[in-house]
């Protein structure tokens, strides 16, 4: 799937703070997950099933950097899992989103998983472009 021309749409922000646009399920596949806040279709298990979700529409927010307890331990245990698995902050998406906005975010982050030598998305989990799967460092 290449990275889109336009802007990466704002519902592909998920509320613990992972850019859906990058995740393998949504790279990969001839039927693309749609996003965390979208439907279920073609979503891993794992995230139809997810706590995090279940808790920010219990509290009637957006996204878990709203609630007063961020972040709490399941934010703090996905962190640890991004970091360790894939050298990346799900809070520090979450901070940037809340210093210059989600379109900000979106822009850096398409800056951040295009492949630059064809324009397909990189996956956060594999570090693989989804169109001629060169391996990013």
């Amino acid at each position: 799937m290449k990275m889109p021309q336009e802007n990466i749409d704002i519902i592909m922000f998920a509320p613990c703070g992972m850019n859906c646009k990058v995740c393998y399920k949504h790279c990969y596949h001839k039927k693309p997950c749609a996003g965390c806040l979208n439907s279920d279709k073609g979503k891993p298990e794992h995230c139809r099933k997810c706590r995090i979700k279940d808790c920010i529409r219990e509290k009637h927010l957006s996204y878990c950097y709203e609630c007063s307890e961020y972040p709490c331990k399941l934010i703090k245990n996905l962190e640890k899992s991004y970091k360790k698995r894939y050298q990346a902050s799900l809070i520090e998406n979450s901070r940037f989103v809340q210093a210059y906005g989600l379109e900000q975010f979106m822009v850096h982050q398409k800056e951040k998983y295009t492949c630059p030598r064809c324009g397909g998305i990189i996956s956060i989990h594999d570090r693989e472009c989804s169109e001629c799967q060169e391996k990013m460092t």
